[in-house]
C-alpha cells in the first residue's frame, strides 16, 4: 500500500546561500512515511530547534527539501500541479501553534470557516454551507450560536484553537498535521483540544501528526512517538515502549526533565542534579550529534555516524549502545509502527504519573 505522505532521505538545510555565514541542517537524511491504510496517532517531539516544525511544514509543501523527495500518494510534492495538487490540499491539513496569529482581528472568526467552504468548493449552496460549519464546530465541541459572527477577540485562546481544528476538519482531509496545537492555551483547555484530535483519529479514520515538545500529552493522546535531535531520528517506536523503556540517552534525559510532584521538596538535591546535567565535552563532533552532552559517549561516538538499530519488536534507537543488535534499514518509522488507535487510551490523569 502507498503511504499518503512520505518524506525519503530528505535533508533541509538553512543558510546555503552564498553569502550566507551561517549553515543550520534543520533536517538531516529522514526517511518517514504516514501509511494511508491504518489511521493512526504519530508524535513527533524534541526540544526547541531539533526539527520538528521544519518536517512538518516539508509535510505541508510550505518548505522545499534541500535533497531527498517529499512524496504524496507517491508522486513528487514538488510536481503536482492541477487537481491533483487540489486533493493533496483537501487531503492534508495543518493546524498551527499560534490561534492569535492565524485570525485576522479585521474579519469574524468564522471568516477562516466560510472562506474554506467556498475555496474548495464544499457546498452547492450558502445554507449547505452553514449546516457543514455547525457540523465541524459541534463535532470539536463548540457550539455555532457562540461563534458565529463573532470576532477573534471575542473567543478565547482555546475556542479560536478549536475553530481552527473545525477549519481543518471541514475538506475531510485523511491527514492532519498538527503542529504544537495547544501550546499556546491554558493548561484546562489542553485536554479539551487533545480530545477533539484524538476524538477525530477515532471517528473519523484521519491521521494525526502531533508536533510537540510536551512528552506528556504525547504518551497521552498518541501511539506512536518519534524523538528527534538536531534534525536527526534518534529513538522511535511505541508511546509505551519509548516512553516507560527509553534507550537513547538523549531520550532519557527529556524524561528525566519532566517536573514530577513532590510532597516535599529538597531543593538542595534538586540544584545538585540540575548541575550533574551539564555537558562535560565541547569538542566538536563528527560523528553522533549528541556526543558533547551524552553521559556515556564513548570515542567511537565522536568519529562515527550510529545507525538506527532495532532494540526492540516495536522500538528504534541511534545509538552505539546497541550495536549488537539488527541495524533498522530504511527508516519507514511510521510506516513500521503504524497502528490502530486503541480505546480507551491513556488518560489525562494517568498522564500525570507518567514515569
Amino acid at each position: 500500500m502507498t503511504a499518503i505522505l512520505e518524506l525519503r532521505n530528505v535533508s533541509k538545510v538553512f543558510g546555503e546561500g552564498l553569502f550566507s555565514r551561517s549553515r543550520t541542517v534543520a533536517v538531516d537524511d529522514v526517511t518517514f512515511s504516514i501509511a494511508s491504510d491504518v489511521p493512526a496517532m504519530t508524535a513527533v517531539a524534541g526540544e526547541s530547534g531539533s526539527g520538528k516544525t521544519t518536517l512538518s511544514r516539508l509535510l505541508l509543501g510550505v518548505t522545499n527539501p534541500s535533497s531527498g523527495q517529499v512524496l504524496y500518494k507517491g508522486d513528487d510534492l514538488a510536481k503536482l500541479r492541477g487537481e491533483r495538487r487540489k486533493q493533496f490540499l483537501l487531503d492534508v491539513q495543518p493546524i498551527y501553534q499560534d490561534p492569535f496569529g492565524v485570525f485576522n482581528p479585521f474579519y469574524r472568526a468564522d471568516h477562516l470557516l466560510f472562506a474554506a467552504v467556498a475555496k474548495f468548493k464544499l457546498a452547492s449552496s450558502a445554507h449547505e454551507g452553514r449546516r457543514l460549519i455547525e457540523q465541524a464546530l459541534e463535532t470539536v465541541g463548540l457550539r455555532a450560536n457562540e461563534i458565529l459572527g463573532r470576532f477573534p477577540h471575542q473567543l478565547s485562546g482555546g475556542q479560536r484553537q478549536r475553530v481552527m481544528i473545525a477549519r481543518a476538519l471541514l475538506p475531510k482531509p485523511r491527514v492532519i498535521l498538527a503542529d504544537e496545537p495547544v501550546s499556546m492555551v491554558d493548561a484546562s483547555l489542553r485536554a479539551t483540544i487533545l480530545e477533539s484530535l484524538r476524538a477525530l483519529n477515532r471517528d473519523f479514520g484521519i491521521s494525526i501528526l502531533y508536533v510537540t515538545h510536551d512528552l506528556t500529552t504525547a504518551y497521552q493522546i498518541c501511539t506512536n512517538i518519534i524523538i528527534m535531535y538536531r534534525g536527526s531520528v534518534v529513538e522511535a517506536g511505541t508511546v509505551e515502549e519509548v516512553i516507560r523503556s527509553p534507550k537513547h540517552p538523549y531520550t532519557q534525559l527529556l524524561i528525566d526533565s519532566i517536573p514530577r510532584m513532590r510532597a516535599v521538596r529538597n531543593w538542595e538535591l534538586e540544584e545538585e542534579e540540575e548541575t550533574t546535567d551539564a555537558a562535560s565535552d565541547t569538542r566538536p563532533s563528527a560523528g553522533c550529534k549528541f556526543a558533547a552532552r551524552c553521559p556515556v559517549a564513548m570515542e567511537k561516538c565522536w568519529k562515527q555516524v550510529p545507525s538506527l538499530y532495532r532494540t526492540s519488536e516495536e522500538q528504534i534507537a541511534r545509538c552505539f549502545l546497541y550495536e549488537d543488535q539488527a541495524v533498522f534499514k530504511e527508516a519507514d518509522i511510521a510506516k513500521t509502527f503504524a497502528r490502530p488507535q486503541p480505546e480507551p487510551m491513556h488518560s489525562y490523569e494517568s498522564s500525570q504519573q507518567m514515569p
